[in-house]
């Protein structure tokens, strides 16, 4: 195999193309009112018809749309957020930006997303949220997390930035917590180069994210919130539009893509494939396996990979208790014993629309020559 197989790969064509050169012709590249600018609200409304939330609010990336709901939530300093051990860290990092203190829950062996037994146990009085990740873009088990919170008197945000397109139950990931956020970073399932969007059913909630995106300003320079910079420019929104209209396709090759994958892989001894519980939608945003056995080490079975033009990558090496900056805040004594063994030993696999025919087959018995299977 001659050409390198990426991880990821923005689906970039000319009607995107197009649509940019509009907006940048027409020099209406932004827009300091509350709304947004013209292309801004037509992907807002798009969006929000997509995922079947009412209001969609767009921002400049998925951690901006986590950190804005957040401050919506009036989460601030001497209250704790719930979060998984594992994931990036711009979910527990949001947290320590408003004050807060996240507080990392283990997570379930067979999904990787937060187990919601273990959730109840890390509550307390200071608890003032859960933020649920649907990592890799299989959604977290939300009905218990949910319940849970409505208990308690909590907010739930969901962390869908990897998920859009996921299902849960019938709805789509991102829909069932007060607010759902997501991610239009170059490598996701849909791509604005950075971006990202919140969605609510509450119209109040709604009007409160816009004006936090855009310095609490109602009007004029009427600052009347804490907010800042978060806007969406017109030319993303623009190419977001068009990215929207073609996920279907983007999501229906993954499918296929992952599914090839695991029809190769599955008897492949030692290696633990990704699973779509009944009830669950994958978005198959990442296709993530995992070495069960001491046979071969992770990093070494990645490098070897590499070497063979497929690009395999590690998400996550560390869960966010072993991470410097938290590890530095005297988390690092935490034993959150199934994050840790599972990140040992994660690695995903390409299965994105860039996937030529005939490459899967090519990963799959790489994987296998590698791992003393052919």
């Amino acid at each position: 195999m001659s050409r390198f197989i990426p991880i990821n790969k923005p689906m970039i064509g000319e009607e995107e193309l197009e649509e940019a050169r509009k907006v940048l012709k027409s020099c209406q590249l932004t827009s300091a009112e509350t709304q947004g600018g013209c292309m801004v609200q037509r992907f807002e409304r798009e969006f929000a018809s997509y995922v079947g939330s009412k209001y969609a609010i767009a921002v400049n990336s998925g951690t901006s749309a986590l950190y804005a709901a957040l401050i919506a939530a009036g989460v601030k300093s001497g209250d704790e957020v719930v979060v998984p051990a594992l994931t990036f860290a711009a979910t527990a990092n949001v947290v320590l930006l408003v004050g807060a203190k996240p507080i990392f829950v283990d997570i379930d062996p067979e999904t990787y997303n937060v187990d919601p037994k273990l959730v109840g146990k890390r509550l307390t009085d200071r608890t003032r949220a859960i933020i649920p990740v649907h990592l890799y873009g299989l959604p977290a088990d939300m009905d218990p997390i949910i319940e849970l919170a409505k208990s308690r008197g909590l907010l739930v945000i969901e962390d869908a930035c990897q998920a859009l397109g996921s299902e849960y139950k019938g709805r789509r990931a991102g829909t069932i917590g007060h607010v759902g956020c997501y991610s239009f970073y170059a490598s996701k399932v849909m791509t604005t180069g950075e971006g990202g969007m919140m969605v609510t059913e509450d119209a109040t909630e709604a009007e409160r994210l816009k004006m936090i995106r855009n310095h609490g300003q109602v009007e004029g320079y009427g600052t009347s919130i804490i907010g800042g910079n978060l806007r969406m420019p017109e030319v993303e929104a623009a190419i977001g539009r068009v990215q929207l209209r073609r996920l279907p396709q983007f999501l229906g090759a993954r499918r296929r893509n992952a599914e090839e994958m695991t029809e190769r892989l599955g008897e492949v001894r030692g290696l633990a494939l990704p699973r779509e519980p009944k009830g669950f939608r994958h978005n198959w945003y990442l296709y993530t396996v995992r070495l069960t056995s001491r046979r071969r080490r992770r990093d070494e079975v990645v490098e070897e990979l590499t070497r063979m033009n497929v690009g395999a990558a590690v998400y996550y090496p560390n869960p966010l208790h072993r991470l410097p900056l938290y590890r530095n805040r005297g988390y690092g004594v935490q034993r959150l014993s199934v994050a840790e063994r599972v990140a040992d030993g994660i690695f995903s696999l390409p299965i994105n629309p860039a996937v030529a025919e005939g490459e899967v087959g090519y990963i799959a018995d790489c994987v296998k020559r590698i791992l003393g299977e052919v």
